[in-house]
């Protein structure tokens, strides 16, 4: 893979995006459940992300909603946390906040000791806060990597306003990833828009379910599988823009 100054993040929910995601990758989200912005993988898609060649960090959320967690949910993340550090994974994406939308510090200090070196990324629940600025000097306070964002917006295009400050006052303490909504069509626009250098994108299609699982209520018409095709566009472009 050719080497360019940008980064590209891909999150996956199934055992062929793992496969897909071989090439023109630098980083793997492993989760489950992207329909609802991603959960923990199971155990046995960890295990599978053993075998990958590019570097796999595991979402690491008990359910789907917010991110204010009750004490057995954080007992189970704790737990997941552990599956992960087991099976010798590069990291962790985690976040917890407060009814009063701030980062949940006590939770994340537990999830934070639970993890040893794995490398840990603050998810979006940054974007759902009153204040991203002041989550973002906690999270370097904290001991984190990377923070993925899209600017306290919906999508990433929209908030890139807001991701540009944020990596300003990040000032290489701590890598911005910009995520949701980034595609080929829009991924140096954002990039040049905001200084961001590190990219996050599903990168899947839609795919046709028969009439048989479709009535049996098995899936809905239409299931995203992570498309090759997606991923080796967006590298292009990355490429052409070094």
């Amino acid at each position: 893979m050719k080497s360019t100054p940008f980064k590209l993040e891909v999150c996956i929910d199934t055992p062929d995006g793992l496969q897909a995601c071989q090439n023109g990758v630098d980083t793997i989200e492993l989760c489950s459940a992207l329909a609802v912005g991603g959960l923990t993988p199971s155990a046995g898609q960890i295990s599978l992300a053993r075998t990958s060649f590019v570097p796999v960090h595991a979402m690491i959320r008990p359910r789907a909603g917010n991110f204010i967690y009750l004490p057995h949910e954080i007992d189970v993340a704790l737990g997941d946390i552990d599956a992960v550090k087991s099976a010798k994974l590069a990291g962790i994406v985690i976040g917890a906040s407060t009814a009063e939308a701030m980062l949940d510090l006590p939770v994340l200090n537990k999830m934070i000791a639970a993890s040893g070196s794995l490398i840990r990324t603050l998810h979006r629940v940054i974007d759902t806060l009153d204040d991203p600025f002041v989550a973002l000097d906690q999270a370097i306070d904290l001991g984190f990597s990377r923070i993925l964002t899209s600017g306290s917006s919906f999508n990433a295009q929209d908030g890139m306003a807001c991701l540009r400050k944020l990596q300003e006052r990040a000032r290489g303490r701590i890598e911005i990833v910009a995520g949701s909504g980034v595609n080929a069509r829009n991924i140096l626009e954002i990039g040049n828009a905001t200084g961001v250098r590190s990219f996050h994108a599903s990168c899947r299609s839609p795919v046709e379910q028969d009439k048989i699982t479709v009535g049996f209520g098995f899936a809905p018409e239409f299931m995203n599988k992570t498309d090759p095709q997606k991923i080796k566009q967006l590298r292009s472009v990355l490429v052409a823009a070094a």
